[in-house]
């Protein structure tokens, strides 16, 4: 899962940005808003999180040229101005969520958790594909009962899977959502990362289909 954060709060980004990659995120992040909206128009994310007292260009006006350029990624306000009418103006502009400023890390890597599953079209948190199951809330795989180790590239990957499981995932699209933008990416990284899930869930599980991507299913290769 890879998120663009816009935080002009420098020690506020930082611990943002670690907290997120402890929980095995993507993040990329914006100190101001031209940048921000360029990013969240030019790359795909699976959720971003706005302020919007932001330089250059406000949080809100940001979110309305995203909705206008028809990037739909959820959107969770984070601001330290809690009054009704800040409120309205920001889901009126297209936000999904909304966390007042001071805040609890775990709250905000919840609430995107969540937005990511709706985004996705589960309603509910446990989400299972034959005998592996993923806990969306609180981010934790489990093969036949037993927890699976991840990395967090390993991670990134198989939650996009499962999200979309027995659907095709373009391959791009994993990489775009697997890594942050600043990152070095050799060629065969994507299909390194598929084996060693298939050595700890089942070859059986993941598909390659050939020139398209992949697919998790229960059923294993048709």
């Amino acid at each position: 899962m890879r998120v663009l954060l816009l935080e002009d709060d420098e020690a506020l980004s930082d611990r943002i940005a670690r907290a997120l990659r402890a929980e095995n995120f993507a993040v990329d992040v914006a100190a101001d808003g031209e940048d921000g909206a360029h990013l969240g128009e030019t790359e795909t994310y699976d959720v971003a999180v706005l302020d919007i007292g932001l330089p250059t260009l406000d949080g809100v006006s940001v979110l309305q040229q995203w909705r206008a350029a028809q990037r739909r990624m959820p959107v969770l306000i984070l601001t330290a101005r809690d009054g009704w009418s800040d409120k309205v103006r920001g889901f009126k502009a297209g936000a999904d969520d909304y966390l007042v400023k001071p805040f609890r890390i775990e709250e905000l890597v919840m609430r995107l958790r969540a937005l990511v599953r709706r985004a996705a079209g589960h309603s509910t948190s446990a989400l299972s594909c034959g005998s592996l199951s993923f806990d969306a809330q609180t981010g934790h795989f489990e093969k036949d009962g037993i927890p699976v180790r991840l990395t967090a590239l390993e991670w990134r990957v198989l939650s996009c899977l499962i999200l979309r499981m027995e659907a095709v995932v373009e391959r791009l699209d994993l990489l775009e959502r697997v890594y942050e933008g600043d990152a070095e990416v050799d060629s065969n990284s994507l299909e390194v990362i598929i084996g060693r899930l298939r050595r700890k869930i089942g070859a059986e599980m993941i598909e390659t289909l050939r020139g398209r991507g992949y697919r998790l299913t229960a059923g294993g290769a048709a």
